[in-house]
């Protein structure tokens, strides 16, 4: 992917984050709101599907209820979401109408996309939404969300949605200019990175881990975020929102903001599901035996690689195996209960149904419910 292919692209997922959308928490900046969607128009009339990720509901709905800080209690976070959503979607709608476009909003929280019957309805829901030439809004459904469920951040919300529907190309419009080489706040001389592979390591570090007052991910969370979508090979295009007309200039290729280039093997679509699970229910660690075993040949975690555990998981519930030193190998849904691995970890297969009285698997994870970590 380079920057004169992105003309030829043709699904977008774009992502406006808190500090655009809004007058310093003072509720939505309407006009800049209207500069956005009249880019994503002239996207769609290159043919570019358009799916927004959008911030903003707690910043209007604090205003709407005059609030001037934002609440810390979940409920008063809840209450000011439900609010400004009504605002927010209401002033998109509006915008989206004078150019006789319809939107629609779609409210997930994390449960919709770890259970694989709701993630396939809300997949065929975009997708058919994006067939009749409407612009879905997609946002966290922080009015009944819990720490539990939550993404924790619409840069990973937009990463996975640009999975979801296998988008060509994710935008992040933020207050930055893109990633640069050390934190342009505090270092007057950093350097703009005006392209990257999302596979080198040393972009990590360079981005700030830390956010603003109003948003809740800095910089590290983008390339997070850019470092998921690659999973669907969608590359990452990191820029700022208050730049002119910056949407048909990436569209047209201009060395506007960063572009992290995915050069990652590809997921296949199951593979991305599972990776998208951010909530585990347990751990378990491996010896190194079952480490190599999985990284090499790809085959299933059996009970006897397993050393020890923690958690509270069901039978098919996510969980996360590590090596000995820590390092995340992958992760899989499981076949038995922690009771019921508890019991078996560390024995070899055909001791499964003498210790347990039942079999349901010879694996506790089978590789076909598996993906390894980077």
């Amino acid at each position: 992917m380079q920057r004169s292919d992105l003309k030829n692209t043709k699904r977008w997922v774009v992502k406006i984050g808190s500090a655009l959308l809004t007058n310093d928490g003072q509720g939505l900046n309407r006009e800049a709101l209207a500069s956005w969607v009249a880019q994503m128009v002239e996207l769609k009339k290159q043919g570019i599907e358009v799916v927004i990720v959008s911030s903003g509901s707690v910043a209007e709905g604090m205003k709407r209820l005059g609030w001037n800080t934002r609440p810390k209690l979940l409920n008063e976070l809840q209450a000011a979401a439900s609010v400004g959503q009504m605002g927010l979607i209401q002033a998109y709608e509006s915008k989206f109408s004078q150019y006789d476009i319809h939107s629609a909003q779609i409210l997930m929280t994390h449960d919709d996309l770890s259970n694989r019957k709701r993630y396939l309805n809300v997949k065929n829901a975009i997708e058919t939404l994006l067939e009749y030439g409407v612009v879905p809004i997609i946002n966290e459904n922080d009015t009944v969300v819990t720490d539990e469920i939550r993404f924790g951040d619409n840069d990973t919300l937009a990463a996975l949605t640009a999975n979801l529907i296998s988008a060509d190309v994710l935008v992040i419009l933020t207050d930055q200019k893109g990633l640069y080489n050390d934190n342009p706040r505090e270092n007057p001389n950093a350097e703009l990175i005006s392209e990257a592979r999302v596979s080198r390591k040393d972009i990590e570090a360079m981005a700030s881990p830390e956010g603003g007052a109003l948003g809740k991910g800095g910089m590290y969370t983008k390339v997070m975020a850019a470092k998921r979508a690659a999973r669907s090979g969608t590359a990452t295009l990191i820029a700022s929102g208050h730049a002119t007309n910056v949407l048909p200039k990436l569209f047209n290729g201009e060395a506007e903001g960063t572009l992290l280039i995915p050069d990652l093997e590809p997921l296949t679509a199951r593979q991305q599901w599972l990776a998208g699970h951010l909530q585990a229910k347990g751990s378990l660690v491996l010896d190194d035996g079952a480490v190599n075993v999985l990284r090499s040949s790809g085959k299933s975690l059996l009970p006897i690689g397993v050393k020890s555990m923690r958690g509270s998981f069901l039978r098919g519930e996510m969980v996360v195996c590590f090596d000995e030193a820590g390092q995340e190998v992958a992760r899989g849904l499981i076949n038995y209960s922690f009771t019921e691995a508890n019991k078996i970890m560390g024995h070899p297969s055909q001791d499964i149904e003498s210790i347990l009285g039942f079999i349901e698997d010879e694996s506790l994870i089978h590789r076909d419910n598996m993906v390894l970590s980077e």
